[in-house]
């Protein structure tokens, strides 16, 4: 999984959820061995090539989703996000009736010729 750091820009590194997975287990399994967290996810992150950051990310993810911490879920993230998503088109929708309604009752309220 380590790879040369070569000076300048750097490059974006996708990781399969197995890679990510491996890495939250190790800090996991460090945490106990140690019996603390500090420092776990630097010691695991430099050991395998990855961010710190983006390692420290996905322990907070993983120990949301295993409810080991509170906080919004993974899975009840894409909910809200898809609920989000239909009311927008619902509201869009609604919106056109409207129009569409106010449109037609001007035009029956117009005396025929």
């Amino acid at each position: 999984m380590p790879h040369e750091m070569s000076p300048g820009k750097p490059t974006t590194r996708r990781y399969s959820e197995a890679e990510k997975e491996r890495a939250v287990r190790m800090v996991r399994q460090l945490r106990r061995e140690l019996g603390t967290d500090h420092g776990t996810v630097k010691r695991v992150a430099v050991q395998l090539g990855i961010g710190v950051e983006s390692l420290r990310g996905w322990v907070k993810r993983a120990d949301i989703d295993d409810g080991l911490k509170p906080g919004t879920t993974t899975e009840d993230a894409a909910r809200i996000k898809q609920l989000e998503q239909e009311n927008r088109e619902l509201k869009r929708a609604n919106a056109i009736l409207k129009s569409a309604s106010a449109f037609f009752a001007v035009e029956l309220d117009r005396p025929q010729r």
